[in-house]
């Protein structure tokens, strides 16, 4: 089964459920801000799938993104340094985040969700 790490006040996480609802598709869910994922899975993960770079996991238009100013920090930045921030601070990751035994997708778009969780 796969896990879906939302947000229940995030519109984008809304519509990615109900896409998964739609088409039947089991998860399990778990809210990214109250209960972020752990460090050691986030590191599993931006290893795996490290040719989308870390930007990609990172919630890019989020204000708690923009106060720290990552963007100028994240070409610089490890991957254990990225895993360090956004298990402490789920808002720092961008969702939904969907995680399966050999996929795993940040945000939502139609099409992908089609090619991957189809």
């Amino acid at each position: 089964m796969i896990k879906f790490y939302g947000y229940k006040r995030c519109s984008t996480s809304k519509k990615a459920q109900k896409w998964l609802d739609d088409y039947g598709v089991k998860y399990e869910f778990q809210d990214l801000v109250e209960q972020p994922p752990k460090k050691e899975d986030l590191i599993k993960w931006m290893t795996k799938y490290q040719d989308r770079g870390l930007r990609y996991f990172f919630n890019t238009s989020g204000q708690h993104y923009r106060q720290q100013k990552l963007k100028d920090k994240i070409p610089d930045m490890t991957i254990e340094e990225a895993a360090e921030m956004m298990s402490k601070d789920g808002k720092l990751i961008k969702r939904p985040l969907v995680v399966g035994d050999d996929h795993l997708t940040c945000g939502f778009r139609e099409n992908i969700y089609e090619e991957t969780w189809l």
